[in-house]
């Protein structure tokens, strides 16, 4: 098997708190479903998925080719990786953090133009990039050969829960909204473990010795 059950596992949990984090993604994403419809969310959230598939397949095949060909490359990207995931939890515990439930009003847009504004707002969403980049090839093990296919394993395995978790996010962003409107504290609770969990991660990341 090109990984290691418990390396996946680790790496859909990595996934699973990244997508939980907010956002430009899930910004979009939750304010066109508040303001035109959770089919209008779908469809935003089919052109973000598109927007993973792009960067999957360049980190992919690019970092495969760096890999082997910069004996450095995986240091530097693991100090990259942490130093990420610390910028992530800052954006998550810094004082003043927005929810995105509490988003501004979007004007009504056809179809097409929301799945071009899902894809656009994926490509240049900085957190997507990073995450191919820097956090993705620490899980990654070149002893076990066929790097290109633990690449694409463990990108068909973020998308799939990015768009699962999103998914739900667009059918139940009213409803969610409404709830934190009622009970901020568990919106303080939300913030505060997943800035831990990435610290958490971040320090992993920088002590690995692989």
């Amino acid at each position: 098997m090109p990984v290691a059950a418990e390396t996946w596992i680790a790496f859909a949990l990595v996934s699973l708190g990244l997508v939980l984090t907010p956002g430009p993604n899930m910004i979009y994403l939750i304010s066109r479903s508040l303001s035109q419809g959770w089919r209008a969310g779908a469809v935003s959230l089919a052109g973000t998925v598109l927007g993973f598939v792009v960067y999957a397949l360049s980190a992919a095949l690019g970092l495969t080719a760096i890999a082997f060909a910069v004996p450095f490359a995986y240091e530097a990207i693991k100090y990259a990786g942490a130093a990420y995931l610390l910028w992530l939890a800052w954006q998550t515990l810094k004082p003043g953090g927005a929810t995105p439930f509490a988003t501004r009003k979007l004007p009504m847009t056809s179809a097409r133009k929301l799945f071009a504004m899902g894809l656009i707002t994926n490509l240049l969403n900085p957190k997507v990039a990073l995450f191919y980049l820097a956090l993705l090839p620490q899980f990654v093990d070149p002893e076990r050969g066929g790097m290109l296919m633990q690449h694409l394993i463990f990108a068909v395995t973020q998308i799939t829960i990015s768009a699962t978790v999103n998914f739900c996010f667009v059918m139940t962003a009213g409803g969610i909204a409404a709830f934190f409107v009622r009970n901020p504290l568990w919106l303080a609770v939300q913030r505060y473990l997943m800035g831990f969990v990435l610290v958490a991660l971040a320090l992993r990341l920088a002590m690995d010795r692989r």
